[in-house]
């Protein structure tokens, strides 16, 4: 049986850098997946932090379709994220009306009262949907999950990073989290206030919004140019200490991409021994950095059981960490994690030498 796993398409972002709604992309996308027995959507498959939720199954339409197409009868897991984790929401509640505790696996079969969910599956009618949350196993030995608990430790000052630090704070959880049910706890009630502005902001608000922290992480990535300098010799570690002071951190002033993976994989350790700390194998997503690639050191990609971590990367065009054009850099969108019967998964780009739709100014 073969497993494919795709993250972090983000389909309908008004910064329009999902690559995917370039018919070419797609077509890509599609052809690299139709051979697998079983196709998981790893998280933030569409972007609802910036269209109401009514908004997803025309967003989704695009892709969903000639996926559904393309693996009739066989498996699509579709595993919400932290930027659509609205699709989760009605079993979440589902849960809690029950008593039922959330543990680190559950799949089910999305039905009517899945609402924006089941309207997803139903683009792809011939194929069987299931959804998870907040992961799986592929295979005993491999866990997967999309990985927004990363951000109850992530040090990189990101914005959501700040805020789940400020829920945990409140919460009393924060680096104490032991379960799933501790991390749903810190980070379920951030991700509803961001879907409660999704749903009554303005598409325009919402736009500005996502391009001002765009300019931000291109400013902060510019080198020695005087904006970059300004932001990360001044306004970031001063906003850093500000919050750290407030008891939100501990966060670092690093905004590049090393710091980024650098702390994104020591995240990804203590999320691994948290949900899955028997397995051989865990899969995130999240990051938008894939891994391991060549060069990377292998010890930190190790989970604390001694077994591997890997990430799928994204498919959005992230020109501030993608280098000099001629060499992409490590966050070139357009992978897939392939995982046979046996053996470690592997990572494959399936869009080497295509043209990326251009990023508007």
């Amino acid at each position: 049986m073969r497993t494919a796993v795709v993250s972090d398409l983000h389909l309908g972002l008004l910064s329009q850098t999902d690559v995917t709604r370039s018919p070419a992309v797609r077509d890509r996308l599609v052809a690299a997946v139709s051979g697998a027995d079983h196709l998981v959507l790893l998280g933030d498959l569409v972007e609802l932090r910036e269209h109401p939720l009514s908004d997803s199954v025309n967003l989704a339409r695009p892709l969903l379709e000639p996926l559904g197409e393309a693996l009739a009868g066989r498996r699509v897991t579709i595993v919400p994220g932290n930027h659509d984790h609205v699709l989760a929401a009605p079993w979440l509640a589902h849960r809690r009306s029950l008593g039922e505790p959330l543990g680190a696996e559950a799949q089910w079969e999305p039905g009517p009262g899945d609402g924006a969910l089941h309207g997803l599956a139903s683009l792809m009618p011939e194929v069987d949907v299931r959804a998870a949350y907040p992961g799986l196993r592929l295979r005993p030995d491999v866990y997967a999950t999309h990985g927004h608990y990363l951000d109850v430790h992530l040090t990189v000052p990101r914005i959501e990073s700040v805020a789940a630090g400020a829920m945990a704070s409140i919460t009393g959880r924060g680096q104490g989290c032991r379960s799933a049910a501790d991390y749903e706890a810190v980070v379920s009630p951030m991700y509803g206030f961001l879907t409660g502005l999704a749903e009554s902001a303005s598409k325009d608000r919402l736009q500005r919004s996502g391009s001002v922290s765009r300019r931000v992480w291109t400013r902060a990535n510019g080198g020695r140019r005087l904006p970059g300098l300004l932001l990360t010799r001044g306004a970031i570690p001063a906003a850093v200490a500000v919050i750290n002071r407030l008891g939100w951190g501990p966060l670092e002033p690093g905004v590049t991409g090393p710091h980024l993976l650098h702390g994104g994989l020591a995240s990804m350790r203590t999320v691994a021994g948290v949900l899955a700390p028997g397995a051989e194998h865990v899969v995130f997503g999240h990051t938008h950095r894939p891994g391991p690639l060549p060069g990377d050191e292998p010890g930190e990609w190790a989970t604390p059981g001694g077994g591997r971590l890997w990430n799928t990367g994204s498919w959005c065009h992230e020109p501030a960490f993608l280098g000099p054009p001629g060499r992409p850099g490590p966050y070139w969108p357009g992978n897939v994690l392939i995982l046979e019967d046996a053996g470690p998964p592997r990572i494959e780009n399936v869009l080497d030498g295509i043209s990326l739709p251009a990023v508007p100014a």
